[in-house]
């Protein structure tokens, strides 16, 4: 800290003579001592109008702690408007986003950065938009959104290409490697380390040098290079610890762990990653802190500790939720489009101007072509180009109105889908609550021998649910946001065993007996997630609203061309005033079980809708006190494929 007016002033006058040297917008390379430095001149001296804007820019750009980055930011963006600086107001706009991105705040950071893109515009400041541009694509990036992050870093490189700002065209090539390792494109992320790291070379910029090195042996690692790999990231750590730049250091410092995880040294691994863990935790960066956990949870799972990885594996959920949840996603897309859109109404408001412009030109030919006579040929042309100008704009308006139309259909799907993946997780969840019960019956009892057959029900329980997690991702990347629908020979006998299996332990825990009558040879033609999830949702609900001492029974038989396939249940049953409505997902639904478990209504309404897909129906039978009986409906197996009834 700086203690006197005599150090201060010799801060700042090492600060101007220097210059403010540029911090990419995409490098986040930090220097907490810059930082206290600056807060100081900032504080106690009498500055220039210019000398306060790089003050406020160096503060932001270089303190570790995002909140106060942000406070500084927020300064200096008012100071920029007030003066009506357009350059400063796009790198205090680029410090906001770059704050917010550093807290977790992704929305709002692509927010700010699209703002100092219009600065940047606006005032002409070509390397300003294409810092903006890298800035953009980051923030996609970061939020796994690799399409338009590379899109808008190569739109970033065209620009700075045509700029004499060779340290900023050298972090958006270092940026867009970083972009091609997270996509496993190893060998384009070196092409574009190795140009970066010729610019940084001959400009001795020693973050940009850190910051390749450290990528370089990110890529060196997945390639299986351990050694280069160990031997950069150490390098790279090294440099970065002189300028307290915790946003690099834990990226890189994960990655040590994992280089010494695949070595099996993992108490090694263990101390890179505590370190991360700690580095993230004491400035706020909630990415660092989900990837830290993960490590974390994965070390303490090898060393055995698994309350431990428990405990760390819960905390990642918390954080990658936090991150790269719906609404984050949306606002980004809705941001995204914004922007495109006000590009195409732009190139819409200049062509109609160009419109008016050759309207006032026609309108004088047209005189001087009625006194003249022989130029009507002119007047002629002229009048055709009108209408292709009318054309273009009639097309470019029907190209806008498509794609709104393309994004709410798509956010739609997007919103469906992500409730279908919540609810289908809740069925395999409450499977381990009642293990978890189970345990604590046994504990109670001091019953041991039984707590070590748990063990084998847990493993089955966990297997259940990676096979659940697993079929919900291939739906997500094959659909790209739409509900599938791939009708297939279906062995109901092995669903119903698979599915009992998943339920047992919530079943024992509740004294509930479950009964499976499937014939061995019953084929269903349909779809295989969506009848998993009909009779999981089915079986869960049974479950939840059977009492102690009963039993659920599921059952099936061929009628004809048809299979019915029954869940009935000694329930506490359905009163008949929502019997009409109980497939309909509208007004307040949620309803509690037996021993206050939490239903929405949302089951019902998936069962409803995939037995429709598959071209069959669902009926209920129930007496409020005596039980329940679902049936569904599909076609059978007929050596053919059935015509779909899907919707």
């Amino acid at each position: 800290m700086i203690k006197d007016n005599d150090s201060v002033n010799v801060s700042v006058k090492a600060y101007f003579l220097i210059g403010f040297y540029f911090i990419s917008p995409c490098l986040f390379s930090q220097n907490q001592k810059v930082a206290d430095s600056l807060i100081a001149v900032f504080q106690t001296q009498q500055l220039e109008l210019n000398q306060k804007f790089e003050v406020l820019r160096g503060i932001a750009a270089n303190h570790i702690n995002p909140d106060i980055g942000l406070q500084y930011a927020n300064k200096l963006i008012s100071l920029s408007e007030k003066e009506e600086e357009f350059v400063w107001l796009y790198r205090g706009y680029l410090q906001q986003g770059n704050a917010y991105k550093l807290k977790g705040n992704l929305s709002l950071a692509v927010e700010s950065f699209f703002k100092s893109l219009k600065a940047a515009q606006r005032a002409d400041y070509t390397p300003g938009i294409g810092g903006a541009y890298l800035s953009v694509g980051d923030t996609y990036a970061n939020n796994n959104d690799h399409e338009n992050g590379i899109k808008y870093r190569n739109r970033a490189i065209e620009i700075l290409r045509t700029t004499e700002d060779s340290v900023t065209l050298a972090t958006a090539l270092l940026n867009t490697g970083y972009e091609y390792y997270l996509i496993d494109g190893y060998d384009s992320a070196l092409a574009f380390y190795k140009e970066s790291g010729r610019i940084f070379e001959n400009k001795d910029f020693v973050i940009g040098k850190a910051y390749n090195l450290g990528n370089s042996g990110l890529v060196y690692a997945k390639q299986g290079d351990n050694k280069l790999a160990e031997s950069q990231i150490r390098e790279a750590i090294s440099i970065l610890e002189s300028f307290e730049d915790s946003y690099a250091i834990t990226e890189f410092e994960i990655e040590m762990a994992s280089i010494y995880q695949q070595k099996s040294e993992l108490r090694e691994a263990l101390k890179y990653a505590e370190s991360a863990m700690e580095l993230a935790l004491k400035d706020g960066l909630k990415k660092r802190i989900r990837d830290a956990s993960l490590k974390l949870s994965e070390l303490h799972a090898d060393l055995g500790d698994f309350e431990k990885a428990f405990s760390y594996q819960s905390q990642y959920i918390a954080y990658r939720d936090s991150i790269n949840n719906e609404e984050t996603i949306r606002k980004m897309a809705d941001l995204r489009t914004e922007y495109e859109v006000s590009q195409k109404q732009a190139e819409v408001d200049l062509l109609n101007e160009q419109k008016r412009n050759q309207q006032l030109i026609g309108a004088g030919l047209t005189a001087v072509l009625l006194l003249a006579g022989a130029l009507a040929f002119t007047f002629y042309r002229n009048n055709k180009e009108k209408q292709r100008v009318n054309l273009i704009l009639s097309e470019q308006k029907e190209e806008i109105e498509a794609q709104r139309d393309q994004l709410d259909e798509l956010n739609k799907s997007k919103d469906k889908f992500f409730s279908i993946i919540s609810h289908d997780l809740r069925g395999p969840v409450h499977a381990f609550k009642g293990m978890s019960r189970l345990i604590k019956m046994y504990i109670d009892q001091n019953s041991i021998h039984e707590l070590a057959e748990i063990n084998e029900h847990f493993d089955n329980s966990v297997d259940q649910l990676s096979t659940l997690l697993d079929d919900l991702l291939e739906w997500a990347v094959a659909q790209q946001g739409n509900v599938p629908y791939n009708p297939e020979k279906v062995k109901l006998n092995a669903v119903a065993d698979e599915l009992i299996g998943l339920f047992n332990n919530m079943a024992r825990a509740k004294k509930i007996e479950l009964i499976a009558e499937v014939p061995d040879d019953l084929m269903l033609w349909a779809d295989l997630n969506s009848i998993r999830t009909i009779l999981r949702n089915l079986l869960n609900n049974a479950l939840k609203f059977t009492p102690e001492g009963g039993w659920i029974k599921l059952s099936a038989a061929r009628a004809g061309e048809r299979g019915e396939v029954k869940v009935e249940d000694t329930g506490i049953g359905i009163a008949r005033d929502k019997l009409e409505t109980l497939f309909k997902l509208a007004g307040h639904k949620r309803s509690w079980g037996t021993e206050g478990e939490k239903g929405l209504g949302l089951g019902l309404q998936l069962v409803y809708e995939f037995s429709k897909m598959n071209g069959g129906e669902v009926r209920v039978e129930s007496e409020e006190g005596k039980g329940t009986s679902f049936t569904l409906v599909v076609p059978v197996y007929r050596g053919e494929p059935v015509p779909s009834a899907q919707t």
